[in-house]
């Protein structure tokens, strides 16, 4: 486009987990000054809306979705997916590859440069094909990556084929992470030798270690050792850590919170407002992201935990989607909230989590540890207690457990049922008891940290001026 104001396209996976940071992202980088192209399909042109009212220069490619057999017509967005929907959405939009490339041909001035997320690798050859740079996003952290770029390449396999809780290890990784089998990435799990949908997953995870260079959501206190890792592992120091990402300006406006993600069952200002009403640090903030759902024995006992705890709390649950088998997901017992009128608050579909988590009344925050979950509990300084269930989260775990003591762990499994008891145990020792000041205290430094890290002169404001200069730099290159 110009030296001073490179034309990029932005590619996000059509996951809310995925995309909303990256549109964060987008609106720092038209900031900055950079001419931004966004490439969804038709029913992710909605998730666009907040970022294109604030930034009208940006344009968007809207590409028709290509059909595949395992997700139903009218899904183009994992949210309405079960998990498994991963696998089939990676592999559908690598038929994306020959519409972009034309459009690239016909455009009076192309990008200079591909952004696209972590599930999108083969945006890569594209780029390689057209002479340009393409740069991983990653929505995940780089404990987390470090762990299955290493899987991707290395390749290792179960000695026991039958074996769920042989332990993996990663001597080569700083602090050398294992894991039994079963919490190993499913994508991984997934994989089976010369099958052409997982050997082109495994092609696109190559692919993002060819790339040019990687920006993650994060900050560099929380993760220096990891990303030193990966600069000497990649061989290259081109991987920028710019995190937290957070929402564009109004952080505290409800109209700009409430439905970033989709619609919900409470309105934000009846959440607040009955926040409110609560002393500081007395409610549990029960969420498991935009992705999983309990199934109905899970809901069951995390439903009596809650009765029996005597905490205050706001329950998000997601309902079942189509991919699920609805009478044995995400059913909230017919008992329950009555009996826990007024002492909690039930939230249907999604929640404003980064409102929520930022009000005074927020003690803990039972998670299934999410990036984006475990950044927006830590830039408001709330402990958290952990219940991972997948992809990266069993990592992101470890970190906030064993290396940052700022959680507890309180379940393990997507779908391991919880003692009602135990877990009842543990929320009401995360709101009064003798070591959750000791914890608040720690994520309380992070959240000065990671707020400090953004602002002028801290290190994630650094990252992104960085990676905004070689973006220019780079751009230069190619038009000459």
């Amino acid at each position: 486009m110009s030296e001073n104001h490179p034309h990029v396209l932005i590619f996000p996976y059509p996951a809310q987990g995925h995309m909303l940071p990256l549109l964060d992202f987008t609106h720092q980088l038209v900031n900055n000054g950079v001419y931004i192209t966004i490439l969804v399909t038709p029913k992710n042109l909605p998730f666009l809306n907040p970022l294109l009212s604030r930034n009208p220069s940006i344009k968007t490619l809207v590409l028709p979705f290509p059909s595949h057999p395992s997700i139903p017509a009218g899904v183009e967005n994992v949210k309405d997916l079960p998990a498994n929907g991963f696998l089939s959405m990676m592999c559908n939009l690598g038929k994306l590859r020959d519409p972009i490339l034309e459009w690239f041909h016909n455009h009076p001035s192309p990008p200079s440069a591909i952004i696209s997320d972590m599930f999108l690798g083969f945006t890569h050859e594209i780029a390689t094909q057209l002479g340009i740079r393409r740069y991983v996003f990653s929505p995940s952290g780089a404990l987390a990556l470090s762990v299955v770029y290493s899987l991707w390449r290395e390749m290792p396999k179960r000695k026991d084929p039958n074996d769920e809780n042989e332990n993996f290890h990663f001597p080569n990784i700083p602090n050398s992470p294992k894991f039994p089998f079963w919490q190993i990435s499913p994508i991984y799990r997934s994989y089976v030798e010369g099958d052409p949908s997982t050997e082109f997953i495994r092609e696109c995870y190559l692919a993002d270690i060819a790339s040019h260079g990687i920006v993650f959501n994060t900050f560099i206190e929380l993760e220096n050792v990891y990303l030193d890792h990966l600069m000497k592992d990649l061989g290259h120091n081109r991987v920028w850590s710019v995190g937290p990402v957070l929402p564009p300006g109004e952080e505290d406006d409800v109209s700009v919170q409430s439905n970033r993600g989709g619609s919900s069952s409470v309105l934000a200002s009846e959440i607040l407002a009955w926040l409110d009403k609560c002393e500081d640090h007395s409610v549990v903030y029960v969420c498991f992201g935009s992705q999983a759902v309990l199934t109905n024995k899970q809901m069951e006992e995390l439903a009596i935990a809650l009765d029996k705890s005597g905490v205050h709390f706001i329950l998000s649950a997601k309902r079942a989607t189509k991919g699920h088998a609805s009478n044995d997901y995400g059913v909230i017992p017919s008992w329950f909230e009555e009996k826990v009128a007024g002492r909690g608050l039930v939230v249907r579909d999604w929640a404003p989590q980064v409102l929520i988590l930022k009000h005074r009344a927020i003690a803990t925050f039972l998670t299934h540890c999410g990036w984006n979950s475990t950044l927006e509990s830590l830039t408001a300084g709330i402990p958290l207690l952990t219940w991972p269930m997948g992809a990266d989260q069993f990592a992101n775990a470890n970190l906030l457990v064993d290396e940052h003591e700022v959680a507890i762990r309180a379940c393990e499994g997507v779908q391991t049922v919880p003692n009602s008891d135990e877990l009842a145990a543990l929320l009401a020792e995360a709101v009064q008891g003798n070591k959750v000041e000791d914890r608040r205290l720690r994520a309380s430094k992070l959240r000065k940290i990671a707020i400090n890290g953004i602002k002028e002169g801290g290190n994630s404001f650094k990252e992104l001026a960085a990676f905004v200069k070689h973006l220019r730099e780079e751009a230069t290159i190619i038009e000459a």
